[in-house]
């Protein structure tokens, strides 16, 4: 795999408090590399932890973004709610949206549009989840999930160049299963095809997500039409963090 561009995002879920983000400072030192000159790497902490993380990392090449959003782009009456002009009101740049874990909870691909776009609105860059259950995989649905995610996520809008694409199968999530190498690529490069339909470019960039971790990584690093990688809980640990970039730009 090719280390141009390659994204790292350490989706940390609900996970950490303020002395969390001390452990960060390995990864910071580390990213000063010049072989990492071509590598992005993005905390997604939560919300609570947005501000001093932006902080924390001033001054580096390592970007913050929030987990979520409130589909309104206004202020408004919704307790216990952050939209995205609140979250780059802090300094984040990227927003992971259409998570599954989000989704299982009632979110719609209605609602994920609404948030894209008022994402979008504040020049966040977005980082589009999209993926298939067991049960859908076993029922040779998984083509037709991606595109109806895809078309519905993303209906009535044609540029997406701040739209970064995560596919993470529900099934693989915090389970230890990796789809076989196969199959992954098949449904990476589905994937890129329809973005390229409706972009017109021909550089978009789509992630893999789901039990990513330091003894898997090399496999996984070996499929040429992964951009990148969405990490859950390996990400928390610095160490392991590193060894997953180490592996795969090695």
């Amino acid at each position: 795999m090719t280390n141009n561009n390659m994204y790292f995002v350490a989706n940390w879920k609900m996970y950490g408090n303020l002395s969390s983000i001390n452990s960060i400072k390995s990864v910071k030192i580390f990213n000063q590399s010049k072989k990492l000159k071509n590598i992005k790497i993005i905390y997604c902490p939560p919300f609570t932890l947005l501000r001093p993380l932006v902080k924390k990392l001033k001054n580096s090449k390592i970007s913050v973004g929030a987990q979520n959003c409130h589909h309104n782009s206004d202020f408004g009456p919704f307790t216990g709610s952050v939209n995205a002009k609140m979250v780059k009101s802090v300094g984040c740049k990227y927003i992971i949206l259409g998570h599954s874990e989000n989704r299982h909870n009632g979110e719609t691909d209605k609602i994920i549009n609404l948030k894209i776009k008022s994402a979008l609105k504040e020049n966040l860059k977005v980082i589009f989840c999209i993926g298939e259950t067991l049960k859908e995989k076993r029922n040779r649905k998984t083509r037709i999930i991606l595109r109806k995610q895809i078309m519905s996520g993303l209906k009535n809008m044609t540029k997406l160049n701040n739209i970064i694409i995560a596919y993470e199968p529900v099934w693989s999530i915090g389970s230890g299963k990796i789809p076989k190498s196969k199959e992954l690529n098949k449904a990476i490069e589905y994937i890129k095809s329809l973005t390229i339909k409706k972009n017109k470019l021909k550089n978009n960039k789509v992630l893999y997500g789901g039990s990513v971790n330091p003894k898997n990584i090399k496999n996984l690093s070996k499929i040429g039409s992964i951009d990148g990688f969405l990490i859950g809980g390996a990400s928390q640990k610095s160490k392991n963090f590193i060894d997953i970039i180490k592996k795969t730009i090695n």
